[in-house]
């Protein structure tokens, strides 16, 4: 089978890790894979070596005029792909986010998570990546059923895998380093955006400072294609009031991260929208404590492997909690967890459902 995976970016956003686990995967599997994604800003390749099993074309998309906003550049990301990308070649077109399906025409499409945003463009992206593809996917039921109740659309769920051994078995002298260079450390991965939470894991930290002052907050990654820069200096702002100065990795090097969550005391993702949580389930891996936000879709993927809040307090608290109480039980749970999702079984599903598909491919 001749497959398409088509993705916006090659920087190490949870979608973009996402497409190529799953183009390895199915390669693996004897299947034609490639990969298709926009060159942003001159990147020639993706965040890390892509198996060469995968092809990879990569369509340049160089930065725009300074005025560019945010919409525009939305729209000249879907002309840019649509240009390059034929799918006249594959039996599959599968498009992983709003640009990639809005540019390859005819296509399944995976729906990672469900946003609402005001930028017109964005929003218009959003909708018809959502209303025009034939076949969806989704990471989680919590997310097929917001599909059905918000559209009725019948989505088959398929859940991520996890790189299970590249968190479970990492280099104790690079451990050691993050832990002599950091000190104790709460660790979070994706950036300073709205979607993560980190207002309000900025105000669960002040408070969780106030019992535990040696303990630091590390942010990692926070590659986007949109525009957060009136939310980052809003955090900022609000960082300078409460008195607390995170750590601020921004993104890290693809080898150095996995020592990065195995040395944290504890992992925060307090997201207010998430889909399956694959940065969350990376840490059960690594056997870290795992503190996440109430909300449904993050029940259903980790249930008894975290902990759970809703607001800045209980975040705070069970933040407290995890980094207090050994809980063996828990940790040997969230590892049986991660170990359980694998890219193979992943890949293998999604070949049963394009094998079910009534519509010719």
């Amino acid at each position: 089978m001749k497959i398409a995976l088509l993705s916006y970016s090659t920087r190490p956003r949870g979608g973009v890790v996402h497409t190529l686990a799953l183009a390895e995967a199915l390669a693996a599997l004897g299947e034609d894979v490639t990969v298709w994604t926009l060159g942003r800003g001159g990147d020639a390749g993706f965040f890390r070596p892509v198996n060469p099993a995968v092809r990879v074309e990569i369509v340049p998309f160089p930065d725009g005029p300074p005025e560019e906003t945010v919409g525009a550049r939305i729209l000249r990301s879907i002309a840019t792909l649509r240009t390059a990308f034929d799918p006249t070649p594959y039996d599959v077109v599968h498009a992983q986010d709003c640009i990639s399906a809005n540019a390859a025409g005819r296509c399944v499409r995976t729906v990672h998570h469900l946003d609402h945003f005001t930028t017109p463009e964005l929003a218009a992206c959003h909708e018809r990546a959502i209303v025009e593809p034939y076949a969806h996917v989704c990471v989680s039921g919590s997310v097929a059923q917001e599909m059905a109740e918000g559209w009725g659309i019948d989505a088959h769920v398929i859940p991520n895998g996890v790189a299970y051994d590249r968190f479970a078995t990492t280099d104790p002298a690079a451990r050691a380093s993050c832990r002599s260079r950091l000190g104790p450390y709460v660790l979070t991965v994706g950036g300073i955006e709205p979607r993560k939470g980190s207002l309000d894991l900025l105000e669960a930290y002040a408070l969780l400072r106030a019992e535990r002052p040696e303990v630091r907050l590390v942010i990692a990654g926070g590659e986007t294609l949109f525009d957060y820069r009136d939310y980052r200096a809003s955090w900022e702002a609000r960082a300078a009031e409460l008195g607390v100065q995170p750590v601020v990795l921004g993104q890290v090097d693809e080898g150095e991260l996995p020592s990065l969550v195995a040395a944290a005391d504890a992992f925060a993702f307090p997201s207010l929208k998430e889909g399956f949580g694959l940065a969350a389930m990376e840490a059960l891996a690594a056997g870290v404590p795992l503190v996440v936000r109430d909300l449904p879709v993050l029940r259903e993927v980790f249930g008894p492997a975290a902990r759970f809040g809703a607001t800045p307090e209980e975040l705070a608290a069970e933040l407290g909690h995890a980094l207090a109480v050994e809980d063996p039980a828990r940790r040997s749970a969230g590892r049986e967890l991660a170990a359980r999702h694998t890219w193979e079984a992943a890949a293998r599903g999604h070949l049963d459902f394009y094998r079910s598909l009534n519509t010719p491919v």
